[in-house]
């Protein structure tokens, strides 16, 4: 659900902590502002957890505003126990995207500060569809086996970077990690009657709360309407909230922008059954060049799953990263020092055509998605695509070559005595037969290895034309790459 918008000042947050959008008039700085930006860079630490994370423009909203800015300092001051925050993921696809990261790295940061956090794979929820940020309804869910699956690849997903950020980037300041914990809220509310949940949890949310809601008026006043079970959806969300704070101390629940709505609602469900005081933060929306939400509905997805998103193509996501966006993204998507940022920054303003903020961007996100090994991988790809590096082309593994070459046509062939450069690219079926093939690879145009060939009765040479893990890569013009296999040499 799009975040609303609330004008008074214990309800909204965005004046308040400084998320990304600007209030025409903004309030005094906050308290919390004031010491984020009184204190020298080098002294933040977990007790500065919020104002840090604001400063890299990790969070956009909380709620509620003047709660968490009373309590909020304090309860994560060093030395106090540690807070549990969580954050869920609907298993709408067999894999997370990099759309899912920045709620991922907010988790990272609880964690990298000694508190405890907790992913939550919506195996019960996705069988609903949460309406927020949408005009219309989703498409119709799943099988449940489906979604089962889809939860099983998600919790997979989510432990690996669990994983490669416990063995690859530790904590700030060498402190302990706090306790990570992956669940499925399938466990709890696939087996809470919908009596018991209406009598009790039901009972407790208000029909004029619910209504009221942005996207829910949105989706009320459209010629499809608004189905139960996406009205209810919030209703959920909201229980996991109620379940968390009850059987692992949540009191912090993360989410993206659009997730401002359910997030009030379990606010407002953990409050009125418990008495506690719980908060909510957002993360800001990752968006293409062209305003759309990243993720699998626009079509857009870059995927953290290597069947569907090799290393290489995830590290070139974000090579590409335009200038003006690559030092957003480095506060965003990696752990480095505020400081050593400003330095890569300065460094490029410098040296621009070496691309340095971009490659340290790539480098840093692609090791926490795919680990050390992933990122060679990458490295190795792009010094074979791009600085035809023969020693990295024969150096790639099967599953690398079919992950670069994921769209190249490939053909099987047996080397021939003679057998020459035209031979190669007519069996091939690299380029047409008769005069204008030839002329094609005398204007040099075609390429094997990286080695542009201008004589096509050049005789394929073993080392040279075929590497030595049987392979050859042929390039015909600028951008068509086939992948020529070479049986029983």
């Amino acid at each position: 659900m799009a975040a609303p918008t609330l004008g008074r000042r214990g309800r909204g947050a965005a004046g308040l902590w400084g998320g990304l959008r600007r209030a025409p008039r903004p309030p005094p700085p906050s308290p919390l502002r004031r010491r984020a930006h009184e204190q020298p860079r080098r002294a933040r630490g977990a007790g500065g957890l919020l104002a840090a994370l604001c400063e890299r423009g990790l969070f956009q909203e909380v709620f509620p505003a003047q709660s968490a800015e009373e309590q909020l300092p304090g309860l994560l001051e060093p030395g106090r126990p540690p807070l549990t925050a969580y954050c869920g993921f609907d298993p709408t696809a067999d894999s997370l995207h990099v759309g899912h990261l920045l709620p991922v790295m907010a988790l990272l940061h609880f964690q990298r500060a000694g508190h405890n956090v907790v992913a939550v794979v919506g195996g019960a929820t996705a069988r609903l569809g949460d309406p927020s940020g949408r005009q219309r309804a989703r498409e119709p869910p799943p099988p449940a086996e489906r979604v089962r699956a889809q939860a099983r690849a998600l919790r997979a997903g989510l432990g690996r970077l669990f994983e490669n950020h416990r063995e690859l980037f530790g904590a700030a300041g060498g402190e302990r990690l706090g306790r990570a914990a992956l669940l499925d809220n399938a466990r709890w509310l696939g087996r809470q009657p919908l009596l018991g949940f209406l009598g009790g949890a039901g009972g407790r949310l208000r029909m004029g709360t619910l209504l009221s809601r942005q996207s829910c008026q949105a989706r009320l006043r459209s010629p499809e309407g608004m189905s139960l079970a996406e009205f209810l959806y919030p209703a959920l969300q909201a229980y996991d909230f109620l379940h968390l704070h009850r059987h692992h101390g949540c009191r912090i629940q993360l989410g993206g922008a659009d997730q401002m709505g359910n997030i009030m609602s379990g606010y407002e469900l953990v409050t009125r059954m418990t008495g506690t005081d719980v908060f909510g933060i957002t993360v800001p929306l990752i968006t293409s060049t062209t305003g759309d939400k990243l993720g699998k509905t626009a079509g857009n997805a870059v995927w953290l799953n290597r069947d569907k998103t090799s290393p290489f193509e995830l590290y070139q996501f974000f090579v590409r990263q335009q200038d003006n966006i690559v030092e957003k993204y480095l506060k965003l998507f990696t752990f480095l020092p505020l400081e050593e940022i400003d330095h890569i920054m300065e460094m490029h303003a410098k040296e621009p055509e070496k691309w340095g903020p971009q490659k340290r961007l790539a480098a840093e996100v692609t090791k926490l998605v795919h680990g050390r090994e992933g990122l060679e991988s990458a490295k190795r790809c792009t010094k074979a695509l791009y600085h035809s590096s023969m020693e990295a082309l024969e150096a790639m593994s099967d599953q690398e070559l079919q992950e670069l070459f994921r769209q190249a046509p490939s053909a099987e062939l047996m080397l021939e005595p003679g057998m020459n450069i035209l031979d190669l690219c007519r069996k091939a079926n690299a380029i047409p037969d008769g005069p204008s093939g030839y002329q094609k690879i005398a204007d040099g145009g075609v390429s094997v290895n990286g080695i542009r060939v201008t004589n096509p009765e050049t005789v394929l040479v073993l080392g040279q034309h075929i590497l030595k893990n049987g392979v050859s890569f042929l390039r015909i013009g600028k951008k068509n790459y086939y992948i020529i296999k070479w049986l029983q040499l």
